[in-house]
Formats: structure tokens, C-alpha cells, sequence
């Protein structure tokens, strides 16, 4: 590998990133506790020159690099747009929330950007051995992050507990990769597509491949592997909740897509039926389970369970259609989950969590706009039409539709309509019942606008869906070769 071959241009945001975060690690050392909206400022700076970087970059051709390694497309390059926008919300919104806990510390903030180089890796890897590294950089921030409140046995039992049962995860990726490459003699992901095309071992790789789904699924959190999922959820501080169950979910996506349909596309007919039993699952424990719960935290954790179960629908659909249709989903997610636990954070202030479902009470009495923006996310994410949640579960259940699965597009809508039951309670408490605590909102103008702004652009997305889906479209087209 010469520097020639190495091209590092495609991967310079990932490079700038590395080296802002290092060096605001380094700059943290030296500024104490009153100073530390500096790193704050440099936070977002660096989110910043990142969005300048990947959007300069942006092209429909993909472009490889570290020898195929790696690869630049316009695929990664929206993921990785939707992830600096979720990553800054996550530091905007998590702001005061962090100063009232003593968490608005310098690992705070180097970790989040390190979980974002993570994020940002497994979007571009074309390759099982970087899919692996960018997953580890991702899930090791994310365990320390929810460990971060050192001094709250909730939170360090939760970063335990993801830490174990994602070390178990990794173990299964990682032994489903080993009898993949003993299949195929490669761990590059086009190799791997052609040495099962000219007839690898099959009963190898469909061992692997059950390996692979078991580890996927877990880290989207897709039943029966979502144990992890509430715990985690209720027990880490809400600012790293709302990272958890944000941008990771389009690194995610990614990870799917890459492995499952670049390298593995050829059994396609296995693992579509093993997402099909999985999407099914998510779909019915989410929504049910969800309905008994009285804390928002884990509420929103069963959610983003049943969540995930739509997610798999258009990539089990096969098709081009299906891929864009999840994109679309998993982008729109991203924005309704970080409003949704912005939300949460909006009620919250020193000595006291709004994470119960009855904190929401009277919230249209002290603040008929927060309320209102708070009813934008619920009806979003219950699939109410005209916001994008509707057409982003539209999309999908149209791909997998179009591949003759009707039976399990009626089993998604039956799950969402009782899934929307939950998400009307909290409409219901906020409009229609008495406020059981009068104090005021103490929200900073940043967050204030920034929040608005967030709900705003997903009830514009409801409102025009075709740019977002269209690009989402064409770039997967693109960058899956599937002209």
C-alpha cells in the first residue's frame, strides 16, 4: 500500500475529525470547569468543518480508498450528513442537562465525537475488518458514555449491563465474519459477493450468516435480542439516551446494508427470511410492551424497538425501493427521536428527571408552543399523516407490498395503529390533565430555537417528502450499483 494508492481524499472528513477530537482532548486539559463552553464552541465547530468537508465532497460515484478499504459514496455521504446533525443536536439540546449534572465535562464531548468517528467509519467500510473496527469505536464511546455519571449506581449498572450483552454481540459478529471469510478467503465485500456467486461453501456461509443477523440484530435492538434496550435507556443519563437512540441508528443502517446486501446479497432468500421473523417480533413486543409503560425513557426504548422492526421491512423488501424506503425511515427516526428526548431534557432541570409519562402533565398550561411541539413528535412517530413519520412508514410497507409480501405489510399497520395508543397518552396528559408541578421552563434560547427548528423540519418533511426520498433513492442506485 503506497500513499498513492492510500487516497486519502475521500476519507479527509473522517481524518479532520480524528484530529479535532484529539486535539480537543488535549485543549480540555487546560481550561477548567467555568471555560468549558470552549469545548463546547469547538464541538460544533469541528461538526461544522465536518458537514463543509462531506458536502464539498459529495459526488454519485463512488470513491474508494485505503485499496478498497473504505469507500466515499453518495450513500455514506447523506448518512454521515444526518449523523452531524444528530450528534449536534445531542450536544445543543444535552447542554444544560449536562451542566445541572456535572456531566458537561471534555470526555463528554470527545467521546461523543469519538462515537461519531465510529458512526462515520462503518458508513463507509467496504470491508468485514473495518466494519468491525468502526463498530467497536462506536459501541466502547457509547459504554463509557453511559457510565459517565460515575456517582449513580443506575447508570453504571446500565453501562455494565450493555457492556456484557454487547460484548456478547461482538463476539457473535465477529464469529459469524471468521466462517464467512473461511467460506470466501476474503474479508473485502465484493470479493466475498463474488466467491458466493461462483459457488462458496453454502452450508459455511449460512452459519455465518445466522451469526451475523443474531449480532446485527442486536445492536439495532430487534427482539428477542432487545434485553438490553430499556435498561440501558432508563438507566444512562438522558443526554446520552437521546445519542444512543439517534444518530447510531444510521450507522446502523449502513452496517445492514453493507454487509447483507453488498457482500452477502447473493443469499438474499436467507436472510430475508430471517429479518422477516425478526421484524415481526419487534414490531409486536415493541408496541404491546410499550402500552404498560409509565416511564417516557422506557417507553421510548420499546418504541424504538418496534422502530427498528420497520427499519428491517424495506431492507428484507430486496429492492432499490426498499433500501431508499429505509434510508428515508431511519434519517426521519433520527430526527424524531432526538426531538423526542429533547422533549424530555426541555422538562428536566437540576434534582429533577422528567422521565415519567405524568410529568407531562398540564404541559399546554405552561407552555402552549412546547406542547405543541412535543404533539408534532408524538403524532410523527405514531404515523399520523402528514408529518413524516406517516411516509416514511408508507414507504416501506409500499416496497415490501411490492415484493409480494402483503401479509406482513397488514401485520405492520395492525402494530402501528396499536402502537399510536401510547404515543395519544402522552398528547392526552399533556392537553387534558392538571399540572402537578407549576415551575417554569427553564430552557436557554438555543435549545429553544434549535427544538422548534427540529420538529419544524419534520413536519416539512411530512409535508414534502419526495426531495429527501428521491435523493435517498438515487443514492442508493448509485452506490449499490442497481441501475
Amino acid at each position: 500500500m503506497t500513499w498513492a494508492t492510500l487516497n486519502l481524499m475521500p476519507v479527509l472528513p473522517e481524518i479532520w475529525l480524528l484530529c479535532a477530537a484529539s486535539a480537543i482532548m488535549l485543549i480540555d486539559l487546560f481550561i477548567s470547569d467555568e471555560q468549558r463552553d470552549v469545548t463546547f464552541l469547538l464541538t460544533l465547530v469541528t461538526l461544522g468543518v465536518a458537514g463543509l468537508l462531506t458536502a464539498n465532497g459529495y459526488s454519485l460515484v463512488p470513491r474508494p480508498a485505503f485499496e478498497g478499504m473504505v469507500v466515499a459514496d453518495a450513500m455514506s455521504d447523506i448518512l454521515k450528513l444526518g449523523m452531524y446533525v444528530g450528534v449536534g443536536l445531542v450536544v445543543i439540546y444535552g447542554r444544560s442537562y449536562a451542566k445541572a449534572r456535572g456531566i458537561f465535562r471534555g470526555e463528554f464531548f470527545t467521546l461523543t465525537l469519538f462515537a461519531l468517528l465510529g458512526m462515520m467509519v462503518m458508513a463507509s467500510s467496504n470491508n468485514l475488518l473495518t466494519l468491525y473496527v468502526g463498530l467497536e469505536l462506536l459501541s466502547l464511546s457509547l459504554y463509557a458514555l453511559v457510565a459517565i455519571q460515575r456517582d449513580s449506581a443506575t447508570a453504571t449498572e446500565a453501562s455494565m449491563k450493555y457492556f456484557v450483552l454487547g460484548a456478547l454481540a461482538s463476539g457473535m459478529l465477529l464469529y459469524g465474519m471468521s466462517m464467512i471469510y473461511g467460506a470466501t478467503g476474503s474479508l473485502d465485500l465484493h470479493v466475498i459477493a463474488q466467491h458466493i456467486a461462483a459457488g462458496a461453501n453454502r452450508t459455511l456461509l449460512v452459519f455465518g450468516l445466522v451469526f451475523l443477523v443474531a449480532g446485527i440484530a442486536f445492536k439495532l435492538g430487534n427482539v428477542p435480542f432487545h434485553m438490553w434496550v430499556p435498561d440501558v435507556y432508563q438507566g444512562a443519563p438522558t443526554v446520552v439516551t437521546m445519542l444512543l437512540g439517534s444518530a447510531p441508528k444510521l450507522a446502523a443502517f449502513a452496517f445492514v446494508i453493507r454487509l447483507l446486501v453488498v457482500g452477502l446479497g447473493a443469499l438474499q432468500k436467507d436472510w430475508q427470511g430471517m429479518l422477516i421473523v425478526l421484524a415481526v417480533l419487534s414490531l409486536g413486543i415493541g408496541n404491546i410492551v410499550a402500552i404498560s409503560q409509565t416511564n417516557i425513557k422506557r417507553m421510548f426504548a420499546y418504541s424504538t424497538i418496534s422502530h427498528m422492526g420497520f427499519l428491517l421491512l424495506g431492507i428484507l423488501a430486496g429492492t432499490a425501493h426498499g433500501y431508499a424506503a429505509s434510508m428515508f425511515y431511519a434519517i426521519v427516526y433520527m430526527l424524531m427521536a432526538a426531538a423526542g428526548f429533547g422533549s424530555v431534557m426541555l422538562l428536566s432541570r437540576a434534582g429533577f428527571e422528567a422521565d415519567n409519562i405524568s410529568d407531562f402533565k398540564g404541559l399546554a398550561k405552561r407552555s402552549p408552543w412546547f406542547a405543541l411541539m412535543v404533539l408534532f413528535v408524538m403524532f410523527s412517530m405514531a404515523g399520523i399523516p402528514v408529518f413524516s413519520g406517516f411516509f416514511a412508514k408508507l414507504a416501506v410497507i409500499q416496497a415490501v407490498v411490492e415484493v409480494g409480501i402483503k401479509w406482513l405489510a397488514v401485520v405492520a399497520v395492525i402494530f402501528s395503529l396499536i402502537g399510536a395508543f401510547y404515543y395519544l397518552r402522552v398528547v392526552k396528559v399533556m392537553f387534558m390533565d392538571e399540572a402537578t408541578d407549576d415551575a417554569p421552563l427553564q430552557v436557554t434560547l438555543d435549545m429553544r430555537l434549535v427544538l422548534s427548528a427540529n420538529v419544524l423540519l419534520i413536519l416539512v418533511l411530512g409535508l414534502v417528502p419526495q426531495p429527501l426520498l428521491s435523493l435517498c433513492y438515487e443514492s442508493v442506485r448509485q452506490s449499490l450499483g442497481m441501475l
